[in-house]
């Protein structure tokens, strides 16, 4: 499962090299997607005075190669399906643009979930046997968001899961890696949260929709249409900022958590410009900043959670 942000395509010069076309693979700049979660739900942990450094880092290392692994996994899976056409809009796919051979795009999958699964272990032991299962199935999930008989994502499901493991999971995960255990105001910050991981997606297939229906891709947006899915864009990403104070008016948690509606401004800016545009560079350049937007949202709610103490 891939939150994907824009990226450049390779000039008409010849084609990028070495690391350039791996980080063109691992969408480096998906990873904000993968990272944010982690620091609300460290941050819930740290306003309950409880924070260990090394839990930390692993679910960062975690997250950052299940997004890696995932990426990769999409990129070669949708290769295989003639979903990656050479009039798609967005940033050219490797696989797909014969930049790298599908073997070596496998064995960077297996790789980077490697790493993840590394990380896991060490949490795992020190956090309880709960995340294997949480492990296990973003992994799972990563795979078959394009990946084997039935992939969700070509039915229309891309955001849902989009929001259960960019939000629900990541963050209630990354609170349990803390405290070794639940409480619901990790699932009420999740909310938000997942909601703009999936306005990443919804952005993305709006952009897409014409590619991917010629492909059989059955996306969100193509099952709603362009307009539709448009408005639905604006509903999710007002809606974060509507719920965010959810804890405070209704829980133990401060007025700090107003600090994200800071980035309304960006937010409308985007909003107005998924709704006015449909050509390729307005629509990467709103990805990219939809993307932005929502490592600033957690930022600073991340900040609010530690200034409610």
């Amino acid at each position: 499962m891939s939150v994907p942000v824009a990226a450049s395509r390779p000039g008409p010069a010849g084609a990028p090299s070495g690391a350039r076309i791996w980080l063109m693979a691992a969408r480096v700049r998906t990873l904000p997607a993968a990272i944010a979660p982690v620091l609300v739900g460290t941050a819930l942990a740290g306003y309950l005075g409880v924070f260990h450094p090394l839990r930390f880092i692993a679910a960062l290392v975690g997250a950052i190669f299940i997004q890696v692994g995932t990426n990769l996994s999409n990129d070669y899976s949708d290769a295989r399906r003639g979903a990656d056409a050479e009039d798609r809009l967005g940033p050219v796919r490797v696989t797909a643009g014969g930049l790298v051979p599908p073997k070596r795009v496998l064995v960077a999958t297996y790789m980077s979930f490697g790493v993840a699964v590394l990380a896991g272990v060490y949490l795992v032991a020190v956090a309880g046997w709960q995340l294997l299962l949480v492990g296990g199935a973003s992994i799972l999930a990563g795979v078959l968001y394009t990946g084997g008989p039935r992939p969700y994502g070509y039915e229309g499901l891309g955001e849902l899961f989009v929001f259960l493991f960019f939000g629900i999971v990541a963050v209630a995960g990354s609170f349990f890696v803390q405290v070794k255990h639940l409480q619901w105001e990790a699932f009420a910050l999740a909310v938000p949260v997942g909601l703009l991981a999936a306005g990443i997606l919804v952005v993305n297939n709006v952009r897409d929709v014409d590619t991917d229906r010629r492909a059989g891709k059955r996306t969100l947006a193509v099952r709603l249409g362009r307009a539709r899915a448009r408005e639905m864009f604006a509903v999710i990403v007002y809606l974060a900022y509507l719920l965010t104070p959810v804890t405070w008016l209704f829980g133990p948690l401060s007025g700090w958590l107003l600090l994200p509606w800071l980035t309304l401004p960006l937010a409308a800016a985007i909003v107005r410009t998924v709704r006015n545009h449909t050509d390729g560079p307005s629509l990467n350049e709103a990805l990219a900043r939809t993307g932005m937007l929502q490592l600033a949202f957690c930022m600073l709610l991340a900040a609010g959670l530690l200034l409610s103490r």
